[in-house]
């Protein structure tokens, strides 16, 4: 009967998960061989694997998550980007409409609504990577990956093991997030969370303390800021994302504090507690040690991500990591072990999806053995609140340090015609250029349309343009980007609209 041979099948999968990790229960399948097989499908991976197999290599991608895009596509940036999208649109009805002479009474979100709009792109984006290694020629391969010795790797799946040959690895493994030291507060993605279960909370907190004050505390804090829920940051150092400008981040900390967030600055979580009721942290000033117990519904843990480099049989191949937990490469993205590249979150530099993407393509091509760079300096970073924060190339404060004499312009966007006309004059543009030469050293852009401005700021950089390159070069008028011009025509001469 049916319900007797379900029976038998839901008997069968409980003995299976018993044995699965049992050599007796393993099933070994005879080895493929391949040119380039990528660990790892998220942005770097996928990306890499596209392009060697475009190159004319055949390709596998091994990926165990079931879906590919890595933590980017599933639980990072592109579900990030839906809810603060989401709960923009809701703000901007409830709260801007009146002065634009609109009315919207009784405005109100649906939470679940919201999370099944994310859940939308979040699919399309993910299947769409499935059909492009389909036009591609990638072989996708689901399941763990790791190496079992030179050239010869395994891809572990419910119980079954696939060999494969390569003749060259590249690895892309990721990031996962990082736990607060000393784990004084364990995330355990109900009360506590990581950024995982902050996109998918049951239901919206009344409130919220954030720990971290860097992109993805703020990031998520103003979702739910902006749903109603009264958000606190706790961040160690003496302002926000502290390895961006320190002027641009004073301005966008002030921004942010007028939407209603709140600040615990230089101060270290020490320990908490959860319970039915709620949440309890206890926080310590790094200045004067003074302590102090905050109150909330949810803990976000946002103090960054560690790279994920567990049970790949690195040391197979004669590979370790370093004290921070990546893989060390050279400049080429190759290992010290040949023909095993590595890429992305699990190697040195910025965690960045779009810095994985082109390490990925570039070190896809070096596998093919073409002579190809990336510009580090190029590589800009975004923060997605509004207002937006982005930036590309060097600080004020490494400039200083390195002893550079450079040359500041400014421009803010009250000054700019779009911005006024959009009642959206809130951020600045601020370019740094060198006193001598006048070659662009850095761009910050503190605005609504940041993260779109920024490419124009990295395709200077990358050319090594300066200043007086984009103050001469003709922007539609009314635009945002307007004030990109207008700041560097500060830096070498003087604005005209300010």
């Amino acid at each position: 009967s049916k319900t007797k041979t379900q029976t038998n099948m839901r008997s069968l999968a409980a003995a299976r998960k018993t044995q699965l990790f049992t050599p007796s229960a393993m099933r070994f399948f005879s080895a493929a061989e391949y040119d380039v097989t990528v660990i790892g499908g998220g942005p770097g991976g996928y990306a890499a694997a596209i392009k060697a197999a475009q190159l004319g290599l055949k390709t596998a991608c091994v990926e165990k998550r079931g879906t590919l895009g890595g933590t980017c596509l599933n639980v990072g940036c592109i579900p990030s980007k839906s809810l603060l999208h989401a709960s923009h649109l809701y703000h901007e009805a409830k709260h801007d409409f009146e002065k634009w002479g609109l009315h919207a009474e009784n405005v109100s979100f649906d939470w679940n609504k919201m999370q099944d709009s994310k859940n939308k792109a979040v699919n399309g984006l993910t299947s769409g990577i499935e059909m492009l290694f389909k036009k591609n020629k990638v072989t996708y391969l689901k399941g763990h990956g790791k190496f079992t010795g030179p050239g010869s790797l395994a891809v572990e799946k419910d119980g079954e093991v696939t060999e494969i040959k390569s003749k060259k690895v590249i690895i892309a493994t990721g990031s996962e997030p990082s736990p607060l030291p000393g784990n004084v507060i364990p995330i355990d993605e109900e009360k506590v969370v990581s950024s995982t279960g902050a996109l998918a909370l049951k239901e919206v907190p009344k409130k919220m303390i954030v720990i971290g004050g860097g992109v993805i505390g703020l990031e998520m804090g103003s979702v739910y800021s902006r749903l109603g829920t009264e958000v606190t940051v706790v961040e160690f150092f003496d302002r926000l994302c502290p390895t961006m400008d320190k002027e641009m981040t004073k301005a966008f900390q002030r921004s942010l504090a007028k939407q209603g967030m709140k600040f615990k600055l230089s101060s270290k979580v020490v320990g908490g507690t959860t319970s039915a009721d709620g949440c309890k942290v206890d926080i310590e000033s790094v200045k004067n040690g003074k302590s102090e117990t905050l109150d909330c519904d949810i803990v976000l843990v946002a103090t960054g991500r560690r790279p994920f480099t567990e049970n790949l049989g690195l040391d197979t191949v004669n590979l370790s990591v370093d004290d921070r937990g990546c893989i060390p490469i050279n400049d080429n993205f190759e290992t010290s072990t040949e023909g095993v590249y590595a890429i992305g979150d699990c190697v040195r530099g910025a965690m960045l999806a779009h810095k994985a993407e082109e390490e990925g393509i570039a070190s896809a091509e070096r596998a093919k053995g073409l002579d190809v760079h990336l510009n580090y300096d190029a590589i800009p970073g975004v923060v997605y609140t509004l207002p937006e924060l982005a930036s590309v190339g060097k600080t004020e404060e490494e400039l200083k340090e390195a002893g550079i004499k450079y040359n500041k312009g400014t421009f803010p966007f009250q000054a700019n015609s779009r911005a006024r006309a959009n009642m959206d004059t809130e951020g600045l543009v601020k370019i740094l250029a060198d006193k001598e030469t006048d070659k662009i050293l850095g761009i910050h852009i503190l605005g609504r349309t940041a993260g779109e401005m920024i490419a124009e700021a990295a395709l200077a950089v990358e050319y090594g343009a300066a200043s007086e390159d984009i103050g001469r070069a003709c922007h539609a008028h009314p635009t945002f980007s307007e004030a990109l011009k207008e700041a560097c025509m500060a830096t070498y001469d003087k604005p005209i609209h300010f």
